[in-house]
């Protein structure tokens, strides 16, 4: 089955679609392919994965999606609508959490908030509203020097979901982290991901943690990329993380390792 098959057998209408992406940078004079013809889709309420070796265009196809850059060739459909601004239906976090220094927790996450111009009290009152949930309870007036890593990604995600976009963008969020918060906050991460249902695009290097996040994952070849594998991850949820010794779990794991290391 071809990646354009599998991608037509999913019921959901997409709330990201991307039609045969193409990319390509002029470095010292000279044309460097980075996407080719990427082909991906990411339903409504989906966990969807992006895997691929470093360098191969992972975080250029998000900027495409953002709108920061334009593909050559292609189609990007957000919502189902191909005239819709990235602005009014993404949010993206990217792999530093960019948290502003001089502000507090409270006032770093209703950033996303002030900048569209909604009512700063209305913002503030809904973030202490979700502080609980995203374990930040009691450092609302805290700086970022004063959380740990993993604080400062909640803190980070949590600016990402009070923007109320439908489509969240996470690249590599957790790729700073020791290996004991890594695990905890994509537990975590499920947790929260359930309770809101948004859809969500995500970049990794990890195959675990792209198969133990994931409804389906994308695997890309090297530069210059397209879609290799497409995999649907028929795991049960809710998911603990001993399900990583699964037979099931391990299958999956070979079909990726398989895919990034073609003989």
């Amino acid at each position: 089955m071809t990646t354009r098959d599998s991608i037509n057998k999913f019921k959901s209408d997409p709330v990201v679609l991307l039609e045969g992406v193409a990319k390509s940078f002029v470095v010292g004079g000279r044309s460097l392919p980075i996407l080719d013809e990427v082909s991906v889709r990411v339903g409504q309420g989906e966990f969807v994965s992006l895997i691929g070796p470093s360098g191969c265009g992972k975080s250029t196809l998000f900027n495409i999606i953002c709108g920061l850059e334009r593909p050559d060739r292609g189609r990007v459909i957000l919502a189902g609508n191909e005239n819709l601004q990235a602005v009014d239906a993404v949010s993206y976090m990217p792999q530093k959490d960019l948290l502003l220094p001089w502000r507090t927790v409270l006032d770093n996450v209703i950033l996303a908030r002030e900048v569209a111009g909604d009512g700063r009290d209305k913002a503030r009152r809904e973030a202490k509203e979700l502080m609980p949930q995203f374990g930040l309870a009691g450092f609302e007036n805290s700086y970022p020097a004063q959380l740990s890593g993993g604080m400062r990604q909640r803190a980070a995600l949590m600016r990402t979901m009070l923007a109320h976009r439908n489509i969240l963008l996470l690249d590599e969020p957790f790729g700073a982290l020791d290996a004991i918060t890594r695990t905890k906050m994509q537990q975590w991460l499920l947790e929260v991901w359930n309770s809101f249902r948004r859809a969500v695009f995500f970049i990794t290097h990890d195959i675990e943690e792209a198969i133990f996040l994931s409804d389906r994952i994308y695997v890309l070849t090297p530069r210059s990329a397209r879609v290799t594998l497409h995999l649907n991850v028929n795991l049960p949820r809710p998911r603990r993380y001993e399900c990583v010794t699964a037979p099931d779990f391990l299958a999956l794991k070979k079909q990726i390792m398989q895919a990034l290391t073609p003989v």
